[in-house]
């Protein structure tokens, strides 16, 4: 779907979603209407912003700091500049120990602004690797029933993760150091206290701005970002399945649906640039409004023009050198919150991000342990195994019973739809039985955790990766030896590719592959298969796609590899079913 949600409805949905995982949660917080929601929602964004921010560590925090210095050096010059120009009428001599200070606090200024956008980087760095990382495992461990499409896997753990460079990089730092404004004001009111009023005064409007146009744009900025969000991930789709959408001749269909994503994306954008143009014009007329205040009272009050009562409130008529060090204050008083309003949209993106982060790693399934690797072939038990993937009525497979000696090959044989790639996937720990138990060695698989590291797994489109043939045989066991990945190659048959091929195992491949035929790609993952000393042997549909020349190829270096291992092979060919000792034939349900 093009067309966004609105920005309060999206929030309500993903707070409902989470609600019905964990109706305690609204339960215990007495949420009984929409605006209980969105606030509750608020607060539970903004605790998992702080949490994702802790993971760049302490340097977040002391960036604010150092930037916060800034305001003590823009005092500094602006004593420097008051003076030293007054002292100026003395000679040079009076006139050169404001000049160092005033050389020190532009170094000063310099030094802090430099430092806090270091740390800050630094802090943004650490921060999003390590989200990045969690976001990643998170989306590598959904059931394949519940994964989202790959794009928006791929928007999520790229472009809403980078949304947390600008939010711990620049807003952290520039909120922590609107505490600068504390110092401006009490060296401003020790030279004047009117002066210090008037910047006071003039800092109420201008924050109840900042407050209108930050609510007014937070709706925007999210509607933006969504709209961005639902483009790149609707992009990602597009350019994998790209070949696929040449073949059926859909480039117009897919263009114009591009077309309209990329058309709601500029609406909201111009949306989104029309509020800041003008809450941007608001503030500097405030902030210009208190210059100038400033400056008429330092001038009327240098003329002996003001009001009589207004002199018992200060310490005496301004001096030249007060009146124009409160003048060059009155601009630094606000610096801090230009930083903060310019930074704003950093916060209001990573907001935005936060929801469908926070939603996404709700669907997280629960931490399964690892069981150390098995030493010998084991038994494989399917006892009454019933599986429904979510959000599908009917059962990918039903009431499955299979007994696996070890060492035993089995073939499991069947249309597509019986249920043979599921039977695997529960094995791989990709999918939860609905019903059933299954035991490796008469221990259950859910007690027994994960036996990833006892599976070698072969599939009909293997994972090619960019780098050298060598590195693609040793995805399976990256430790492996020079000597061991040849073997292996040597043993799944790539012994005539490798010849034909001047750089042999290490000629180069690119993503996807380029240059490698069918069985080429198949012969690389059983050569993975075979390089990865597994007990257990897995294979889903492996001579797919090729002809029957091929095919018998390959079904032999299979019949080889299988040898001593624990075999599940699910296939529709009645060719490679034959190397196995059973068959076992599924039915579609």
């Amino acid at each position: 779907m093009v067309k966004a949600f609105s920005t309060d409805r999206s929030e309500l949905l993903s707070f409902r979603m989470h609600s019905k995982r964990d109706p305690a949660l609204c339960r215990d917080a007495g949420v009984h209407d929409q605006a209980s929601e969105r606030a509750l929602l608020r607060r539970r964004r903004t605790r998992w912003l702080a949490a994702a921010a802790a993971g760049g560590g302490s340097h977040a925090g002391i960036a604010g700091g150092v930037l916060a210095l800034d305001s003590l050096g823009a005092i500094g010059f602006a004593a420097a500049l008051a003076w030293g120009l007054t002292a100026l009428a003395a000679g040079l001599g009076a006139a050169w120990p404001w000049l160092v200070l005033g050389l020190l606090s532009g170094g000063l200024r310099a030094g802090c602004a430099l430092a806090s956008a270091r740390l800050g980087a630094r802090a943004a760095r650490a921060a999003k690797a390590a989200l990045r990382d969690r976001i990643t495992r998170v989306a590598l461990a959904m059931p394949a029933g519940a994964r989202p499409p790959t794009g928006a896997l791929l928007v999520a753990a790229i472009d809403r993760v980078e949304t947390l460079d600008g939010y711990v990089a620049r807003f952290l730092p520039a909120r922590a150091a609107v505490a600068g404004i504390l110092l401006v004001m009490a060296a401003a009111f020790v030279a004047s206290p009117i002066a210090a009023a008037i910047l006071a005064l003039t800092l109420v409007p201008f924050i109840g701005l900042m407050i209108l146009a930050g609510g007014a744009a937070a709706d925007q900025a999210r509607a933006q970002f969504t709209a961005m969000m639902r483009l790149g991930a609707l992009f990602a789709d597009r350019i994998r399945t790209l070949p696929l959408i040449l073949a059926f001749q859909a480039e117009e269909q897919e263009t114009a649906r591009l077309a309209t994503a990329a058309a709601e994306l500029r609406r909201r954008t111009m949306s989104v640039l029309r509020i800041a143009f003008v809450s941007s014009a608001g503030l500097e007329f405030f902030a210009a409004l208190s210059v100038a205040l400033v400056a008429v009272y330092a001038g009327f009050n240098l003329l002996g023009l003001l009001p009589g009562f207004i002199t018992p409130f200060h310490f005496g008529h301004l001096d030249l050198a007060r009146a124009i060090f409160v003048l060059a204050l009155a601009p630094e008083f606000y610096a801090p919150l230009r930083r903060l309003a310019a930074a704003y949209h950093d916060r209001q993106a990573a907001e935005a991000a936060a929801d469908g982060l926070m939603a996404l790693e709700q669907d997280r399934p629960v931490p399964r342990p690892i069981a150390a690797p098995l030493a010998a072939p084991p038994r494989i038990r399917f006892d009454r195994v019933t599986l429904r993937y979510p959000g599908e009525d009917g059962a990918a497979i039903t009431d499955f019973r299979l007994d696996v000696a070890p060492g035993e090959v089995v073939a499991l044989l069947g249309a597509s739809g019986a249920g043979k790639t599921s039977i695997l996937n529960i094995l791989l720990g990709l999918a939860e039985p609905s019903e059933g138990i299954v035991t490796v060695n008469g221990i259950p698989l859910a007690a027994l955790g994960g036996i990833a590291a006892s599976v070698a797994w072969m599939g009909q489109t293997p994972l090619i990766m960019s780098g050298t043939i060598a590195e693609a045989i040793a995805l399976a066991r990256p430790e492996a030896t020079r000597a061991d990945i040849l073997a292996a190659a040597t043993r799944a048959g790539l012994r005539p590719m490798l010849s034909g091929r001047p750089l042999g195992l290490d000629a180069s491949l690119d993503e996807r592959g380029g240059g490698l035929s069918g069985g080429e790609r198949q012969r690389i993952a059983l050569a993975r298969a075979l390089l990865k000393p597994a007990p257990i042997l897995l294979l889903d549909e492996p001579t797919a796609h090729l002809d029957a020349v091929a095919e018998t190829a390959l079904a032999e270096a299979i019949a080889e590899a299988a040898r001593g291992r624990t075999t599940l092979i699910a296939t529709h060919s009645a060719r490679l079913a034959a190397i196995a000792d059973r068959i076992v034939r599924l039915e579609a349900p």
